[in-house]
């Protein structure tokens, strides 16, 4: 068992209902505009569907829709990456204002409605009763063998986007080429003009102090030489007024203890003066007038402003905007490294060939069994001699679906030539065709919860008979739940729900009860031959339901 029991609240036309399901083959029947297929658009829903006002009953501020499921194994890794509560059952529940604010819970914790279309695709198969328009969409063809195939191209899609990434990478630098160069030039002469001078960072404070040095050179040797004659060369210079004070005081030195103080500061300077002139009599002897080296630096120092104010840059940022310069010329010539963008595309597009020829042997080995099944299931729905191609065309280029378009190709009766669906197939063949897919690919699903929304529409008769086969036995170890309007198919069912729709006062309600009985012959025999019962549709009914169980 898998859908265990569903509870609606102000849903369309439902004011309040709790429905608790059964194993095997349900069906849903009712009058034209009763409600039937109310159940299947509150399970879209309840897993996850977009969200929309127009559900909400008339006159009421939300609607609330839970369904309580056996838990799959399938589900637990689920459950647990995203911190729900786990068990042995599985409660879905989601509510809609009429502000348009969707809420959503899983076992009792907030979830979002991406969550509930995960767990979703777990629990249902839904089968639309519009499902043969997808029959000419090249999309959904080619995802239906797919499925069936049980492949994915998300690896595909990933190595195509890888290829267009480098296809477009490569194309950018061939159109960008000829500017590129253009840039290359400029760059490479710019460098070539600074590295002339080639200035290091931090040069510029120690170039200026060397230059000012031996700009003043003259001044500096002459303040040097006047300051040691003043010091010691002349006969009244410094130090030798400091010996005379020195000695003055010593004289008298044992009678006035006073004189201590001074005596230790004279000797002193003098001690401080004699290292100081040593120091002059040094600058004087290594220092010389050097105009061919200040000539250098006055040439480095005009060659750098030059080109400073030429590139508009402190001439400090030199050294700094030449090592911008070298940068930028590495990325371009990175850019402009067409063979290597070329090794990159070509290796790209080889792993997409490569991904995808995996795939085309995989769709190949599952298209005959596909199509071998559907002509099978053809077979007892009105189509005997009938037969269904899935067809692979070669593409020129890989696409991120593959290497192949898939189309559906049929032939109505023996002898004729399969050919696309949508040209040579009648609305009741398309849906037949439909039918005959339905059932072929939800036998292969895991889910257990089979959900078939009028996909009977456009059959009748023997067929209708045979829709039904097919369905209860799907229902031999699936749940199956079926809205029909086919009295062959409703008296196949192991379970037979009734939709009616009543008035309450202005307002007009729908509601679902299960049949069985006489009721149940009541409602095969009004599916057969309308509101009025005679005897005759009475023992119909109960013919076709003895027959069919």
């Amino acid at each position: 068992m898998a859908l265990r029991r569903m509870g609606l609240r102000d849903f369309v036309i439902v004011s309040t209902l709790e429905l608790d399901f059964q194993d095997g083959f349900t069906v849903l029947t009712g009058e034209t505009g009763a409600g039937k297929s109310i159940l299947v658009d509150a399970l879209q829903l309840v897993t996850g569907a977009r969200a929309d006002t127009g559900v909400i009953r008339e006159g009421a501020s939300r609607t609330e829709i839970s369904a309580e499921f056996d838990t799959p194994n399938s589900v637990t890794a689920l459950l647990e990456d995203a911190g729900f509560e786990g068990g042995e059952t599985l409660l879905l529940r989601r509510s809609v204002d009429q502000q348009g604010k969707s809420r959503a819970w899983v076992n009792g914790s907030p979830a979002t409605a991406q969550q509930l279309r995960s767990l979703g695709e777990h629990l249902l198969d839904i089968h639309g009763q519009h499902a043969w328009q997808s029959l000419t969409r090249p999309d959904a063809v080619r995802g239906l063998l797919d499925a069936y195939a049980q492949v994915s191209t998300a690896s595909l899609n990933a190595l195509w986007t890888s290829w267009r990434q480098a296809q477009s990478a490569l194309q950018t630098a061939t159109e960008a080429q000829e500017q590129l160069q253009h840039e290359r030039e400029r760059l490479l002469w710019q460098i070539a003009e600074v590295d002339k001078l080639a200035p290091q960072p931090h040069e510029w404070p120690d170039l200026n102090t060397s230059h000012s040095r031996l700009a003043n050179g003259q001044a500096l040797l002459d303040a040097a030489h006047q300051a040691l004659e003043l010091l010691d060369q002349t006969e009244t210079n410094a130090l030798q007024q400091l010996h005379a004070a020195l000695h003055a005081l010593q004289g008298q030195s044992h009678l006035e203890p006073e004189f201590g103080n001074p005596l230790e500061l004279i000797g002193s300077s003098i001690a401080q003066l004699e290292d100081v002139a040593h120091t002059l009599r040094g600058y004087t002897r290594r220092t010389e007038l050097d105009p061919e080296r200040l000539a250098e630096l006055d040439a480095r120092i005009t060659q750098w402003i030059a080109l400073a104010r030429r590139y508009k840059c402190p001439p400090e940022d030199l050294p700094a905007l030449l090592a911008q310069w070298r940068g930028r010329l590495a990325q371009l010539d990175a850019a402009a490294d067409l063979d290597g963008l070329k090794r990159a595309e070509r290796k790209a597009h080889a792993a997409l060939v490569a991904q995808a020829q995996v795939l085309s042997r995989q769709r190949s080995q599952a298209a005959p069994r596909l199509a071998q099944q559907i002509t099978a299931a053809m077979q007892g729905l009105g189509m005997q001699g009938g037969q269904f191609v899935v067809a692979l065309e070669p593409l020129e280029q890989p696409t991120q679906s593959g290497l192949e378009d898939v189309q559906f190709l049929v032939a109505g009766h023996a002898g004729s030539t399969p050919r696309p669906v949508g040209k040579v197939a009648s609305g009741g063949e398309l849906s037949r065709i439909a039918l005959a897919i339905a059932v072929t690919t939800s036998q292969l699903g895991t889910t257990q919860t089979l959900v078939f929304d009028e996909v009977d529409s456009g059959v009748g008769g023997a067929v209708a008979h045979t829709v039904g086969r097919l369905m209860q036995q799907l229902g031999a170890d699936r749940q199956v739940l079926a809205v029909t309007h086919l009295p062959q198919v409703a008296a196949c069912a192991d379970h037979h729900l009734l939709v009616s729709k009543q008035r309450q006062g202005e307002a007009t309600t729908s509601s679902v009860s299960v049949v069985e009985g006489a009721q149940r012959v009541g409602e095969i025999a009004r599916m057969l031959g309308g509101e009025k019962l005679s005897e005759t549709t009475m023992a119909h009914a109960r013919e076709m339901l003895q027959g069919a169980n």
